[in-house]
Protein backbone atom coordinates (compact mmCIF):
# COMPACT_ATOMS: atom_id res chain seq x y z
CA UNK A 1 0.00 0.00 0.00
CA UNK A 2 3.06 2.26 0.43
CA UNK A 3 1.21 4.91 2.84
CA UNK A 4 2.97 7.72 4.08
CA UNK A 5 2.43 7.03 7.68
CA UNK A 6 0.93 3.69 9.05
CA UNK A 7 -2.56 2.87 9.73
CA UNK A 8 -3.23 2.46 13.59
CA UNK A 9 -4.80 -0.76 13.97
CA UNK A 10 -6.63 -2.01 17.51
CA UNK A 11 -6.18 -5.30 18.44
CA UNK A 12 -9.81 -5.52 20.30
CA UNK A 13 -10.88 -7.46 23.27
CA UNK A 14 -7.86 -10.02 24.21
CA UNK A 15 -9.79 -13.21 25.21
CA UNK A 16 -11.53 -12.62 21.22
CA UNK A 17 -10.19 -13.23 17.92
CA UNK A 18 -8.75 -9.93 17.82
CA UNK A 19 -5.11 -10.58 18.53
CA UNK A 20 -4.75 -13.81 16.02
CA UNK A 21 -6.44 -11.32 13.41
CA UNK A 22 -3.79 -9.18 14.22
CA UNK A 23 -0.97 -11.87 14.13
CA UNK A 24 -2.49 -12.99 10.43
CA UNK A 25 -0.86 -9.57 9.30
CA UNK A 26 2.74 -10.55 10.09
CA UNK A 27 2.57 -12.59 6.63
CA UNK A 28 0.67 -9.88 4.98
CA UNK A 29 0.86 -7.32 2.22
CA UNK A 30 -0.31 -5.19 4.99
CA UNK A 31 2.70 -5.58 7.43
CA UNK A 32 4.50 -2.44 6.71
CA UNK A 33 1.63 -0.26 6.41
CA UNK A 34 -0.09 -0.93 10.08
CA UNK A 35 0.65 -0.66 13.68
CA UNK A 36 -0.54 -2.36 15.89
CA UNK A 37 -1.70 -1.59 19.27
CA UNK A 38 -2.29 -3.83 22.18
CA UNK A 39 -0.97 -6.66 24.64
CA UNK A 40 2.81 -7.23 22.67
CA UNK A 41 2.90 -10.64 25.04
CA UNK A 42 -0.47 -11.82 22.60
CA UNK A 43 1.27 -10.56 19.32
CA UNK A 44 3.79 -11.41 16.90
CA UNK A 45 7.48 -10.17 17.38
CA UNK A 46 7.27 -9.27 13.28
CA UNK A 47 4.70 -6.41 13.45
CA UNK A 48 5.09 -3.26 15.01
CA UNK A 49 3.42 -2.90 18.31
CA UNK A 50 2.49 -0.01 20.94
CA UNK A 51 2.70 -2.02 23.66
CA UNK A 52 -0.52 -2.01 26.21
CA UNK A 53 0.22 -4.91 28.62
CA UNK A 54 -3.17 -6.06 30.66
CA UNK A 55 -3.45 -6.27 34.32
CA UNK A 56 -5.12 -9.39 34.25
CA UNK A 57 -3.91 -12.65 32.55
CA UNK A 58 -5.60 -13.24 29.15
CA UNK A 59 -7.67 -16.66 28.37
CA UNK A 60 -8.77 -16.46 24.97
CA UNK A 61 -12.70 -17.28 25.36
CA UNK A 62 -12.89 -16.26 28.78
CA UNK A 63 -12.41 -12.18 28.86
CA UNK A 64 -11.91 -10.39 31.95
CA UNK A 65 -13.11 -6.84 32.85
CA UNK A 66 -9.76 -6.03 34.53
CA UNK A 67 -8.61 -5.37 31.10
CA UNK A 68 -11.49 -3.47 30.00
CA UNK A 69 -10.27 0.00 31.20
CA UNK A 70 -6.53 -0.73 29.73
CA UNK A 71 -8.11 -1.55 26.05
CA UNK A 72 -9.79 1.77 26.36
CA UNK A 73 -6.86 3.72 26.80
CA UNK A 74 -5.42 2.02 23.99
CA UNK A 75 -7.95 3.11 21.55
CA UNK A 76 -7.89 6.39 22.77
CA UNK A 77 -3.60 6.27 22.05
CA UNK A 78 -4.81 5.68 18.53
CA UNK A 79 -7.32 8.17 17.96
CA UNK A 80 -4.84 10.84 19.59
CA UNK A 81 -2.32 9.50 16.82
CA UNK A 82 -4.49 10.19 14.25
CA UNK A 83 -4.97 13.83 15.45
CA UNK A 84 -1.59 14.13 16.09
CA UNK A 85 -0.64 13.25 12.68
CA UNK A 86 1.48 10.60 13.63
CA UNK A 87 -0.99 7.34 12.15
CA UNK A 88 -2.80 8.09 8.92
CA UNK A 89 -6.25 6.59 10.06
CA UNK A 90 -7.33 4.20 12.43
CA UNK A 91 -8.72 0.36 12.10
CA UNK A 92 -10.42 -1.21 15.20
CA UNK A 93 -11.14 -4.74 16.08
CA UNK A 94 -14.55 -5.84 17.68
CA UNK A 95 -14.55 -5.27 21.74
CA UNK A 96 -17.05 -7.13 23.75
CA UNK A 97 -19.77 -3.91 25.73
CA UNK A 98 -21.08 -6.18 28.38
CA UNK A 99 -17.54 -7.12 29.45
CA UNK A 100 -16.44 -2.92 29.42
CA UNK A 101 -20.29 -2.47 31.15
CA UNK A 102 -19.13 -5.38 33.65
CA UNK A 103 -15.78 -2.85 34.55
CA UNK A 104 -18.16 -0.08 35.70
CA UNK A 105 -17.38 1.83 32.57
CA UNK A 106 -20.25 3.62 30.80
CA UNK A 107 -19.90 2.47 27.04
CA UNK A 108 -22.27 2.09 24.15
CA UNK A 109 -20.07 1.26 21.06
CA UNK A 110 -16.69 2.55 19.02
CA UNK A 111 -18.49 4.83 17.31
CA UNK A 112 -19.51 6.99 20.73
CA UNK A 113 -16.42 6.71 22.05
CA UNK A 114 -14.80 7.94 18.78
CA UNK A 115 -16.80 10.59 18.79
CA UNK A 116 -16.28 11.44 22.51
CA UNK A 117 -12.75 11.28 21.88
CA UNK A 118 -12.59 13.78 18.63
CA UNK A 119 -15.49 16.34 19.90
CA UNK A 120 -17.69 15.22 17.11
CA UNK A 121 -21.32 16.16 17.47
CA UNK A 122 -22.85 13.62 15.29
CA UNK A 123 -21.16 9.98 14.09
CA UNK A 124 -22.84 8.39 11.25
CA UNK A 125 -22.67 4.45 10.88
CA UNK A 126 -22.27 3.10 7.70
CA UNK A 127 -20.69 -0.29 6.73
CA UNK A 128 -19.58 -1.01 3.10
CA UNK A 129 -19.88 -4.68 0.88
CA UNK A 130 -18.74 -3.71 -2.49
CA UNK A 131 -21.09 -1.21 -3.87
CA UNK A 132 -23.62 -1.58 -1.21
CA UNK A 133 -23.08 1.11 1.29
CA UNK A 134 -25.82 0.96 4.56
CA UNK A 135 -25.98 4.32 7.36
CA UNK A 136 -27.89 4.60 9.88
CA UNK A 137 -30.03 7.43 11.15
CA UNK A 138 -29.71 5.80 14.25
CA UNK A 139 -27.25 3.29 16.00
CA UNK A 140 -26.72 1.40 19.54
CA UNK A 141 -30.25 2.47 20.58
CA UNK A 142 -33.29 0.16 22.25
CA UNK A 143 -35.90 -0.27 18.96
CA UNK A 144 -38.10 1.60 21.24
CA UNK A 145 -36.36 4.26 21.66
CA UNK A 146 -35.89 5.05 17.86
CA UNK A 147 -39.38 6.83 17.15
CA UNK A 148 -38.54 9.23 19.16
CA UNK A 149 -34.96 9.57 17.97
CA UNK A 150 -35.24 10.57 14.76
CA UNK A 151 -36.62 14.24 14.77
CA UNK A 152 -36.20 16.22 11.80
CA UNK A 153 -33.20 18.23 12.76
CA UNK A 154 -31.16 14.85 13.60
CA UNK A 155 -32.31 13.46 9.98
CA UNK A 156 -31.29 16.65 8.25
CA UNK A 157 -27.71 16.21 9.90
CA UNK A 158 -27.28 12.71 9.13
CA UNK A 159 -28.24 12.93 5.76
CA UNK A 160 -26.04 16.04 4.64
CA UNK A 161 -22.99 14.28 6.33
CA UNK A 162 -23.89 11.34 4.51
CA UNK A 163 -23.65 13.29 1.19
CA UNK A 164 -20.72 14.94 2.31
CA UNK A 165 -18.30 12.26 2.93
CA UNK A 166 -19.75 10.46 -0.04
CA UNK A 167 -18.25 13.27 -1.91
CA UNK A 168 -15.43 14.10 0.22
CA UNK A 169 -13.94 10.42 1.03
CA UNK A 170 -15.70 8.52 -1.49
CA UNK A 171 -14.98 10.88 -4.21
CA UNK A 172 -18.80 10.05 -5.47
CA UNK A 173 -19.18 13.74 -7.69
CA UNK A 174 -23.44 13.30 -7.24
CA UNK A 175 -24.49 11.29 -4.69
CA UNK A 176 -27.79 8.84 -5.26
CA UNK A 177 -29.04 8.43 -1.67
CA UNK A 178 -32.03 6.22 -0.98
CA UNK A 179 -33.89 7.59 2.64
CA UNK A 180 -36.08 4.19 4.04
CA UNK A 181 -39.03 4.89 5.86
CA UNK A 182 -39.44 3.87 9.81
CA UNK A 183 -42.65 2.08 9.39
CA UNK A 184 -43.58 -0.86 6.93
CA UNK A 185 -44.46 0.27 4.00
CA UNK A 186 -43.12 3.21 4.77
CA UNK A 187 -46.18 4.28 6.92
CA UNK A 188 -48.59 3.78 4.18
CA UNK A 189 -49.76 6.92 3.85
CA UNK A 190 -50.38 7.73 7.76
CA UNK A 191 -51.96 4.14 8.14
CA UNK A 192 -49.15 2.57 9.80
CA UNK A 193 -47.68 5.39 11.40
CA UNK A 194 -47.08 8.87 11.24
CA UNK A 195 -43.32 9.16 11.37
CA UNK A 196 -42.76 8.70 7.48
CA UNK A 197 -45.27 11.34 6.72
CA UNK A 198 -44.64 13.70 9.43
CA UNK A 199 -40.84 13.80 10.06
CA UNK A 200 -38.58 12.06 6.96
CA UNK A 201 -40.76 12.88 4.12
CA UNK A 202 -40.11 16.38 4.41
CA UNK A 203 -36.49 16.53 5.59
CA UNK A 204 -36.12 14.13 2.03
CA UNK A 205 -38.17 17.28 0.26
CA UNK A 206 -36.37 20.31 1.74
CA UNK A 207 -33.13 18.57 1.46
CA UNK A 208 -33.95 17.58 -2.34
CA UNK A 209 -35.13 20.96 -3.24
CA UNK A 210 -31.45 22.59 -1.72
CA UNK A 211 -29.73 19.85 -4.60
CA UNK A 212 -29.05 16.76 -2.78
CA UNK A 213 -30.23 13.73 -4.81
CA UNK A 214 -32.64 12.12 -2.28
CA UNK A 215 -35.66 9.36 -2.91
CA UNK A 216 -37.67 8.70 0.06
CA UNK A 217 -39.24 7.24 2.55
CA UNK A 218 -39.12 4.26 0.68
CA UNK A 219 -40.31 1.03 2.31
CA UNK A 220 -36.89 -0.52 3.50
CA UNK A 221 -38.04 -4.18 1.71
CA UNK A 222 -37.94 -2.23 -1.63
CA UNK A 223 -34.82 0.24 -1.16
CA UNK A 224 -32.58 -2.65 -1.37
CA UNK A 225 -34.26 -4.02 -4.93
CA UNK A 226 -33.15 -3.53 -8.15
CA UNK A 227 -36.35 -1.62 -8.50
CA UNK A 228 -35.14 1.23 -6.74
CA UNK A 229 -32.99 1.98 -9.06
CA UNK A 230 -29.23 3.63 -8.56
CA UNK A 231 -27.84 4.55 -5.24
CA UNK A 232 -24.52 4.82 -3.85
CA UNK A 233 -25.64 4.53 -0.52
CA UNK A 234 -29.42 3.45 1.38
CA UNK A 235 -29.59 5.37 4.97
CA UNK A 236 -31.66 3.02 7.37
CA UNK A 237 -33.66 4.19 10.37
CA UNK A 238 -32.07 2.19 12.61
CA UNK A 239 -29.26 -0.63 13.25
CA UNK A 240 -31.03 -3.90 12.13
CA UNK A 241 -33.48 -2.28 9.26
CA UNK A 242 -30.12 -2.18 6.73
CA UNK A 243 -27.42 -4.28 8.79
CA UNK A 244 -29.28 -7.63 8.11
CA UNK A 245 -28.92 -6.86 4.49
CA UNK A 246 -25.84 -5.26 4.09
CA UNK A 247 -24.45 -8.67 5.97
CA UNK A 248 -26.04 -11.25 3.80
CA UNK A 249 -24.64 -9.36 0.85
CA UNK A 250 -21.02 -9.05 2.41
CA UNK A 251 -20.43 -11.09 5.32
CA UNK A 252 -16.58 -11.89 5.96
CA UNK A 253 -15.42 -8.82 3.76
CA UNK A 254 -18.15 -5.78 4.75
CA UNK A 255 -16.32 -2.71 6.69
CA UNK A 256 -17.67 -0.50 9.05
CA UNK A 257 -16.63 3.00 8.62
CA UNK A 258 -17.64 5.83 10.87
CA UNK A 259 -18.30 8.86 8.47
CA UNK A 260 -18.71 12.76 10.26
CA UNK A 261 -15.39 12.62 12.27
CA UNK A 262 -12.03 14.20 11.71
CA UNK A 263 -10.10 10.79 11.29
CA UNK A 264 -10.40 7.92 8.75
CA UNK A 265 -11.64 5.38 10.33
CA UNK A 266 -12.86 1.67 9.99
CA UNK A 267 -13.59 -1.46 11.34
CA UNK A 268 -14.57 -5.59 11.14
CA UNK A 269 -18.27 -6.25 10.51
CA UNK A 270 -18.31 -8.96 13.09
CA UNK A 271 -17.45 -9.40 17.09
CA UNK A 272 -15.35 -10.90 19.41
CA UNK A 273 -16.14 -14.55 18.79
CA UNK A 274 -15.43 -16.08 22.23
CA UNK A 275 -16.13 -19.33 20.75
CA UNK A 276 -13.67 -19.58 18.82
CA UNK A 277 -10.84 -17.78 20.12
CA UNK A 278 -7.32 -19.19 20.05
CA UNK A 279 -8.25 -21.83 17.97
CA UNK A 280 -6.81 -20.82 14.93
CA UNK A 281 -10.13 -20.34 12.52
CA UNK A 282 -10.81 -16.62 12.41
CA UNK A 283 -11.49 -15.22 9.37
CA UNK A 284 -9.08 -12.22 7.99
CA UNK A 285 -11.67 -11.14 5.49
CA UNK A 286 -13.14 -8.56 6.80
CA UNK A 287 -9.87 -7.00 8.76
CA UNK A 288 -7.96 -7.25 5.26
CA UNK A 289 -11.00 -5.45 3.66
CA UNK A 290 -11.15 -2.94 6.41
CA UNK A 291 -7.38 -2.10 6.05
CA UNK A 292 -8.03 -2.16 2.05
CA UNK A 293 -10.81 0.78 2.18
CA UNK A 294 -9.20 2.37 5.16
CA UNK A 295 -5.94 2.94 2.75
CA UNK A 296 -8.15 3.94 -0.01
CA UNK A 297 -10.21 6.64 1.44
CA UNK A 298 -6.29 7.84 3.18
CA UNK A 299 -5.28 8.35 -0.52
CA UNK A 300 -8.22 10.07 -2.03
Amino acid sequence: MNLDKPLAVTAGEPAGIGPELCNALADSAYAEDVVIIGDRSRLSRRLRVIDTPYPAPVIPGKPDPANARTLLDGLTTAVNGCLDGEFSGLVTLPVAKSVIADAGIRFTGHTELLAELTDTALPVMMLVAGELRVALASTHIPLSAVPGYISQERLRSVIRILDSELRSKFKISIPEIIVCGLNPHAGEGGLLGNEDRDIIAPVVDELSAQGLHLRGPLPADTAFTPAAGRKDAVLAMYHDQGLPVLKYAGFGHAVNVTLGLPIIRTSVDHGTAFDIAGSGKADTGSLFAAIELAARLVGK
